[in-house]
Formats: structure tokens, C-alpha cells, sequence
């Protein structure tokens, strides 16, 4: 006796079998987030060889806000001018990081897109170690940033070359410039690094916030806030994205014209990041997928909460580079990689079955 085929949900009813899991609200997680995210950065500031206390760390802030009479000069040289900017600096970054790799997963439809996809990194690592063996690491900063954008304008020319411009095509010929600027990256170490010039180098390329000042806070903050803030806008067009060119475009989208000008934007945080920091490995690339667990793939929850996951992850992340090993200091690029490679073959194991196969 043959069963009663089954009967489709009535309109409006949920299918038992398609029904979404249950996510946190969102300003439950930005909350928490944000919670965490303070924390991080208050107790991360008390953390080194001298023995400072969460009171003291307060005291120089408030001396600084103007709330707080005179504090020791040791004290407010180790929070204001080394501890405090390294660590804030680490939280921009992580969290530019972080918005840059979801948002470029969802333009490209590749989970295993990063920020530095368009060949950036590279492309800043060039520019940032030919100011560095000619001893002008003043212009750091600016040299990476350009050597990024140069990479980009390189890659997108090189794209528009064969036609129209697709992910892939994109994705092509970012891999092409990447290893263009790495060859030449390695080509200006070889003939003119010398003496103490090859460990700063290498700091740098392996991702490093040793440097870090309060014009770094400026640079990656202000990207963050500002390039962050109108991606973070644009959630509802990344998600378009998800269903292919023409599900978006059928929605009323200029696929062409905002896929690169998100990608634009992309480069122009990612650049900022990589200018202060050099390039930290995996948390574009993880973060995001790991986030998603819990946000779901909308990006309008999933940018701020990787923003702040981002944040936090890397503020700890540096902690462990600058003391696990004291007085020595290992690149944080090492830490991020020991960290993320796990995490990535979890989620990679966790994603069978899915998109990820």
C-alpha cells in the first residue's frame, strides 16, 4: 500500500525541515561584542614586564582626559606612548581586517577570499621595504598605502584586458600581480638588504604592530570607522550577491558598478590596515566564516560582529606575540597563522556537506 504523498507547508507555515536556526538578537551580540572588546583592551594595556594595574592604566587615561592629576612619568610613558596606541591599534586593525575578508568573500562567491585577494598585500609589501633598506621608516605608512592601491589599479587594468570583468578574471589576475610584487619585493631584499635591515624587514612582511603609534591609531581607526561604516551600509547589496550576477541584478543592482566600488573600498581599508601593521595572515580569511556560525550569512549582522570578533581576536593575538616569549617578540602574523589554521580546518570539517564541498 503506497503512503499519501506528502502535503507541501501551507502558505505562510514553516517546514519543519527548513526552519532557520535560532541566532542571538542582534544587540545582544554587539553588546557582548562590545563588552568584550573593553575588556580586551583594558586588561591587554596591563599586560608586559612592568607591573602595572587596571587602577593605574585608569589613572593615566584620566590624566590624559584631563580628569586626573599627575602620574608617574614611567608609568604614563608605558601605557600613553607604547602600550595603549599598540593595542588600540591591534583592535583597528583586527577589525578592518575582519569586514574587509566577508565583504570580498561575497563579491567573489569564494569562502576562501581574504582582503589581500587583489594582490594588496604584496603590492604594499613592495612599497613598505623600499623605504625600509633606504632608512626612511618615517614614510612607511605611505608606502605600503600607495604600493596597495598601485596593486589594485594594476590588477583591475589587468582584468579589463580579456573583456568584461568577472570574479574569477579578478581573482586571476590578482594572483598575477601578487606574485609580480613578491618577486620584486624579494628581488630589492636580495641586492640592498643589509646588516640589521633583513630582521626589519622580515618583522614587517610577517605582520608586526611593534611600531605602532598613535598616527597608526589615526590611520587604521579612521579607516575603520569610515570605510567600515558605508560598507556596513551596503548590507543589503552583499547579500544580493549571494544568489549571483543576475538574481542581484534582477533586484535592481548595478553589478558591475557596485561590485567595484565595494571592491574600491575594500582596497582602500585593507591598504590602511596593511600600512600600519604589515600583513597579518587568516583573520580576513577565518573570521568571517567562524562568525557566520552564529550571526547566519546576512551581512547585516555579520560585518558589525566580525568587526568587533576581528577586534578582539587580534588584540589577544598581539598580547601572546609580545609576551609569550619575553623579552623576545615573535611577528603576530605567526600567532594568527598557529590559531588560524585550526579554527579553519574545524570550520572546513564542520562545512561538509555545504557550500564549503
Amino acid at each position: 500500500m503506497r503512503s499519501a504523498p506528502s502535503r507541501p507547508p501551507a502558505p505562510g507555515a514553516t517546514d519543519p525541515r527548513t526552519r532557520p536556526a535560532l541566532r542571538p538578537p542582534l544587540p545582544v551580540l554587539l553588546g557582548t561584542g562590545a563588552a568584550l572588546l573593553l575588556v580586551s583592551l583594558v586588561v591587554a594595556v596591563t599586560i608586559g614586564p612592568a607591573d602595572l594595574g587596571v587602577a593605574q592604566v585608569a589613572r593615566v587615561v584620566g590624566h590624559h582626559l584631563g580628569l586626573v592629576g599627575d602620574v608617574p612619568p614611567l608609568h604614563d610613558a608605558i601605557v600613553w606612548n607604547l602600550r595603549l596606541p599598540r593595542v588600540l591599534t591591534a583592535a583597528a586593525v583586527g577589525a578592518g581586517l575582519a569586514v574587509a575578508g566577508a565583504v570580498m568573500q561575497s563579491l567573489t562567491r569564494n569562502p576562501l577570499a581574504d582582503p589581500y585577494l587583489l594582490g594588496l598585500s604584496s603590492g604594499a609589501s613592495l612599497g613598505a621595504v623600499a623605504v625600509l633598506v633606504v632608512g626612511v621608516s618615517l614614510l612607511l605608512p605611505v608606502a605600503a598605502f600607495t604600493g596597495a592601491l598601485a596593486a589594485l589599479v594594476a590588477t583591475l587594468a589587468l582584468a579589463r584586458t580579456g573583456g568584461s570583468v568577472t570574479p574569477t578574471r579578478a581573482v586571476l589576475a590578482g594572483l598575477a600581480v601578487s606574485q609580480l610584487a613578491a618577486a620584486a619585493t624579494s628581488f630589492v631584499i636580495f641586492w640592498t638588504a643589509t646588516g640589521d635591515s633583513y630582521r626589519e624587514i622580515l618583522s614587517w612582511l610577517m605582520g608586526s604592530l611593534a611600531g605602532a603609534t598613535w598616527p597608526s591609531v589615526g590611520i587604521a581607526g579612521g579607516a575603520v570607522v569610515l570605510v567600515g561604516t558605508v560598507l556596513v551600509a551596503t548590507a543589503t547589496r552583499l547579500d544580493a550577491f549571494a544568489f549571483g550576477d543576475t538574481s542581484a541584478a534582477a533586484l535592481g543592482i548595478d553589478v558591475d558598478r557596485t561590485r567595484w566600488t565595494l571592491m574600491t573600498l575594500v582596497a582602500l581599508l585593507t591598504g590602511a590596515m596593511v600600512a600600519v601593521s604589515g600583513a597579518i595572515g587568516f583573520v580576513g580569511l577565518v573570521l568571517p566564516h567562524a562568525v557566520s556560525v552564529v550571526t547566519g550569512p546576512a551581512h547585516r549582522r555579520l560585518l558589525p560582529v566580525a568587526a568587533l570578533t576581528g577586534a578582539v581576536f587580534l588584540v589577544w593575538a598581539d598580547t601572546l606575540a609580545r609576551t609569550l616569549f619575553d623579552p623576545r617578540e615573535i611577528p603576530v602574523g605567526i600567532v594568527t597563522a598557529l590559531v588560524g589554521v585550526p579554527v579553519f580546518a574545524l570550520l572546513l570539517r564542520r562545512g561538509r556537506g555545504t557550500a564549503w564541498s
